[in-house]
């Protein structure tokens, strides 16, 4: 049973991830990199530290590749931006 709850929280985080970068991309650009790699490092070093329970072990490493992985879609989060896929924010000095 707890391999099919980490599945779906999984889930769950990555869902809750795209409206992260989306509106980080679009209120901070792409400079909020660095606030990623450190929230994905704590929560690695959380789940090294938590390995006695593996299913809190397993939420906290998702979570924190999860915010690895989003420092890459918040760079492609620009070129979509620059396609017009998502809008711009309107008062952002040209880069």
């Amino acid at each position: 049973m707890q391999g099919i709850l980490i599945g779906f929280i999984s889930f769950v985080i990555i869902g809750i991830f795209h409206p992260i970068v989306t509106k980080g991309e679009y209120y901070f650009s792409k400079k909020i990199w660095p606030l990623f790699l450190v929230a994905g490092i704590l929560f690695l070093i959380a789940a090294y530290y938590f390995q006695d329970n593996v299913f809190l072990s397993a939420i906290l490493g998702i979570t924190g590749f999860s915010w690895l992985w989003s420092i890459h879609e918040i760079i492609e989060q620009e070129e979509r931006v620059k396609k017009g896929w998502f809008p711009k924010r309107p008062e952002r000095k040209k880069e």
